[in-house]
């Protein structure tokens, strides 16, 4: 199951600090990296704010992204300022060797397009830039495999969907939750006190095993139908879920429902 998740921009309102949200964030970001989150859709919701939703996107994408690239895509800014206290991820595009040496054919590696004399070139944290020709612009981040190992060190560009092992999530940003439900071409479920006990809902899991899932979660203050409205019975291929049908507590908090949700699912979507 490719399995991604949209949650508002509203995320971290209610975090009092800047390293309340940043620690918030690195919770998210290590349960999608656990359960092999495709893509994080970041929504606009009423409650959240133009800082909150470009710190949440900047910090998930920073940790996301292997450390030997992060000077080079990420400047100094206030975003990064705790940073440096958020939990590695340890996922396979992170694992890397720094030796060019021990590079072999087959090898996957992440790289940034970058320009030295007037020449594409791509750096893949060795001492040493690699020859790549490509259209893409300057700055781009890309994955290549390489064709030949040390000391040629030939590549070619590929896709993640190319890669056997989980190589980390997207993050993209959505204007209008419901439009974006409505354009979406796969299973969704809406996550919500309100929905249908997932004990009772086994063999619609058996179902999905195998198509991709997109999960919504509502923000601190909003549940999913209070944040859809009058679109909620409008959403193709939308099932609501509650999977804390007995929680003890008055909350759910969006870190702790992320981690939760993609525990259940790990176990009733296995084949």
């Amino acid at each position: 199951m490719k399995i991604s998740i949209a949650i508002p921009d509203s995320s971290l309102s209610e975090e009092p600090s800047k390293l309340d949200k940043t620690m918030k964030t690195a919770q998210i970001a290590r349960a999608c990296a656990i359960f092999r989150v495709d893509t994080i859709y970041i929504y606009k919701e009423s409650s959240g704010s133009d800082r909150d939703r470009s710190l949440l996107r900047n910090l998930l994408r920073y940790v996301e992204t292997p450390q030997y690239l992060r000077k080079i895509l990420y400047p100094l800014s206030d975003d990064f300022q705790f940073a440096g206290s958020m939990s590695p991820l340890k996922i396979s595009s992170h694992v890397q060797t720094s030796d060019p040496k021990k590079i072999k054919a087959g090898d996957v590696r992440d790289g940034v397009v970058v320009q030295y004399k007037g020449k594409k070139y791509l750096d893949v944290g060795f001492e040493q830039l690699i020859s790549f020709y490509s259209k893409d612009e300057i700055g781009k981040r890309i994955t290549v495999r390489f064709k030949e190992g040390y000391p040629t060190l030939s590549v070619k560009q590929i896709d993640k969907d190319e890669i056997n092992q989980y190589w980390g999530y997207d993050v993209k940003e959505v204007s209008n939750l419901a439009t974006f439900l409505a354009e979406w071409r796969s299973d969704i479920i809406l996550t919500s006190r309100k929905g249908k006990p997932i004990h009772k809902t086994q063999k619609y899991f058996d179902e999905i095993s195998n198509v991709p899932v997109l999960l919504v979660f509502g923000s601190p203050k909003k549940g999913v139908h209070e944040i859809l409205g009058k679109h909620v019975g409008n959403i193709p291929r939308s099932h609501t879920l509650n999977f804390f049908s007995d929680q003890a507590t008055e909350t759910v908090r969006l870190e702790e429902a992320i981690f939760g949700i993609l525990s259940v699912l790990n176990v009733l979507t296995r084949n």
